[in-house]
């Protein structure tokens, strides 16, 4: 069956578990300079992927956009991406941010890092995710639910790290340290250092810098761990998409995806939402960058997903609710 050329696809259809305020701009872009139309459907990534599954062959959707590469990774491991050949991806997004096998790609990354008071906690206090587990933390930590794929992700890849025992001994430890009962979101976490429940949390960038422009004299501040000599790196996971399985112009859609993964698509859909590009070739917004820089954890973010059920796992056994 011979496939619809780029320019023949009038029409894409995207399934988007981002919201539509950070989806619409950077589409009606690409309508504007491609003439191609975009129709989006936007919900949770988990009743996106069953759907998807569920409509089989018959599915309209041509691209899956979501957050969080364990989502990435189910989706790929359900078989409904399918694998692309581009050099174009390949040189804009670095590898560990990409599927091994070139199912889905990075579009934007978020750090989940450590947030604290500025007026109870100095910089040279902090070092490392697992220096959390300290006892001088001891009723000073609070952290978001473990039932948010977000810390999901972050033990799943300090397990293919560091290992079971080790990652254990450190989750162990930040239970212990906890000042509350694990928060329902991010903002929540930062709420409760403020109110002075606790000095410490570890939190996505992005809910930092929304509440930061809220709040120009926030009273907290970003430290980048494990940045040391030895240190791994920041936990950074992404938001990203692939080319449906099925889809009914799987050239455009790569076209598509591709377009977004360089130049100015890949400022918008990072600034939009105060994450970074994928792509290191592009800068982030300012106010983004006025955060500092920071090295990555340079471990694929595919572990995120494929350790994800023994995350969970582990997570139940120390009592991290």
């Amino acid at each position: 069956m011979m496939l619809t050329p780029v320019a023949q696809a009038a029409e894409l259809v995207v399934y988007s578990a981002r919201a539509e305020s950070l989806i619409k701009p950077i589409f009606e872009r690409y309508e504007r300079e491609r003439g191609i139309k975009i129709r989006y459907l936007t919900d949770k990534e988990a009743p996106l992927i069953e759907r998807l599954r569920a409509e089989g062959r018959n599915t309209p959707a041509d691209l899956l956009l979501t957050v969080d590469a364990g989502n990435l990774w189910q989706a790929a491991e359900l078989g409904l991406l399918r694998p692309l050949q581009s050099a174009t991806l390949a040189a804009n997004i670095p590898e560990h941010l990409r599927d091994p096998e070139g199912r889905w790609y990075g579009l934007s990354v978020r750090a989940r890092t450590i947030v604290y008071a500025r007026d109870r906690v100095q910089p040279s206090d902090l070092d490392s995710y697992a220096a959390l587990a300290d006892g001088r933390w001891r009723g000073r930590l609070c952290l978001r639910t473990s039932k948010k794929v977000y810390n999901q992700s972050l033990v799943a890849m300090m397990i293919a790290e560091l290992g079971m025992a080790r990652t254990e001994q450190i989750v162990r430890g930040w239970v212990a340290n906890l000042a509350a009962p694990p928060f329902a979101s991010d903002n929540e976490v930062m709420d409760a250092i403020v109110a002075r429940r606790c000095d410490v949390g570890i939190v996505n960038t992005y809910y930092f810098g929304r509440l930061l422009r809220e709040k120009p004299e926030l009273e907290l501040a970003l430290f980048w761990p494990d940045q040391g000599e030895n240190g791994r790196g920041v936990h950074v996971n992404v938001s990203g998409a692939g080319v449906t399985r099925h889809a009914k112009h799987p050239q455009a859609a790569q076209a598509l995806l591709e377009w977004l993964s360089a130049g100015p698509a890949q400022h918008m859909f990072a600034a939009l939402n105060l994450e970074y590009p994928a792509n290191p070739d592009v800068p982030p917004d300012p106010a983004v960058a006025a955060w500092g820089s920071f090295r990555q954890n340079p471990i694929n973010v595919a572990q995120a997903g494929a350790l994800q059920a023994e995350a969970v796992k582990l997570m139940d056994r120390v009592g991290y609710r």
